[in-house]
C-alpha cells in the first residue's frame, strides 16, 4: 500500500520554509529514494508529478518531491505563485542550499525507517532542476544516482546580455510573463549578482565532468524549452552517462497543469519504466 505524507513543513536555510511530500510503499522494505526537483516556474504539485510519485512508490521506489523555498508558492498555497516577492529573490545558490537542507532532513528523519533507505538516494531534476541536481550530485557524496529530465546544461547563457543586462541592473528588476497564470514574475538583479559571485560552483559543465556516479539523461526530441543539444552536451561531458531520447516528446513529456486523469501520459509511463530499470539494475 502506498503511504502519502504530503505538505510536510521543514525549516529552510533562507528564512522561508520548504514544503515537501513523501510517498512510499509499506510492503517494500528499505526502498531506494528518489528526491525530485521541479524546474523554473514549477512546483511539486504541477501536472502529473503527484501521479508519477504514486506510480514510483507503488512499484517499490520511494519518492520525495518539494517546493524550493523561494519558488513563489507558500505553505498556505503551494500551487502556483502567491508570493512573487519570494520568487524575485530566488537564485541558484538558494536552490542548492534548499536541496542540501532536504538531504539533511532525509538523513535524519529516515535513518532507521523500515521502508525508506536514506543511504540510497537518486536525484531527479526536471528542466532547471536538472541543472541543480547535476551540481549537487557533483558536490555531495550522499547522492548515489542522478537523472536529468529535460535538464539544462548551462545557467549563464540564460541571463540577458548587453543593453538588456544594463537595463536590468539599472532598474533592479526584470519581469517574465507566466503564460499560464498571466502573472508578471519578477527577477531582482541579485539573481545575476549571485550567479557571478558563485560562478565556479554554478557551472554545470564543470560539475558534469566531475561526476563519479551513474547518470541517466532523458530528453524529448521536440522539446522547445530546453534544446536537445543540451542533453548531448551533458552526455559529452559525462561519457559514462546513459542518454535516452524520447521521439515526439515535448518539454513536459505530454503532461499539463492541471492533470485530471488517472493514468500518466505515455511518455511519463516510459520515463517511470526507464528510471525504475536504471535504479533497480544498480542495486
Amino acid at each position: 500500500m502506498v503511504i502519502e505524507e504530503v505538505n510536510k513543513i521543514i525549516k529552510g536555510p533562507h528564512r522561508l520554509p520548504i514544503l515537501l511530500d513523501v510517498f512510499y510503499n509499506d510492503t517494500v522494505a528499505h526502498a531506494p529514494l528518489i528526491i525530485f526537483c521541479h524546474g523554473y516556474k514549477g512546483f511539486k504539485d504541477w501536472g502529473a508529478w503527484n501521479l508519477l510519485a504514486k506510480t514510483f512508490a507503488d512499484s517499490g521506489i520511494a519518492f520525495l518531491k518539494f517546493n524550493f523555498s523561494h519558488n513563489g508558492g507558500s505553505v498556505e498555497q503551494p500551487i502556483d505563485f502567491p508570493d512573487l516577492e519570494a520568487f524575485g529573490h530566488n537564485n541558484y545558490t538558494k536552490e542548492l542550499d534548499d536541496l542540501s537542507q532536504v538531504l539533511d532532513w532525509v538523513e535524519t528523519t529516515y535513518s532507521e525507517h523500515p521502508y525508506i533507505d536514506a543511504s540510497n538516494i537518486t536525484l531527479v531534476g526536471h528542466s532547471r532542476g536538472g541543472g541543480i541536481v547535476t551540481l549537487k550530485a557533483a558536490e555531495d557524496s550522499r547522492v548515489k544516482t542522478l537523472v536529468s529530465l529535460a535538464g539544462v546544461s548551462d545557467f549563464k547563457s540564460r541571463f540577458p546580455k548587453g543593453t538588456d543586462l544594463d537595463a536590468w541592473e539599472s532598474t533592479g528588476v526584470r519581469f517574465i510573463m507566466n503564460g499560464r497564470t498571466k502573472q508578471q514574475m519578477p527577477h531582482y538583479f541579485q539573481f545575476f549578482e549571485d550567479f557571478i559571485a558563485n560562478a565556479s560552483r554554478l557551472t554545470i559543465q564543470a560539475a558534469a565532468k566531475n561526476l563519479k556516479l551513474p547518470h541517466l539523461i532523458i530528453h524529448g526530441d521536440t522539446d522547445t524549452s530546453v534544446d536537445l543539444k543540451e542533453a548531448f552536451a551533458l552526455h559529452k561531458w559525462h561519457p559514462e552517462s546513459q542518454l535516452i531520447l524520447l521521439e515526439g516528446a515535448n518539454h513536459v513529456f505530454g503532461s499539463h497543469h492541471p492533470w485530471d486523469f488517472s493514468e500518466l501520459p505515455p511518455y511519463l509511463q516510459q520515463i517511470h519504466s526507464k528510471i525504475s530499470h536504471f535504479i533497480n539494475n544498480l542495486q
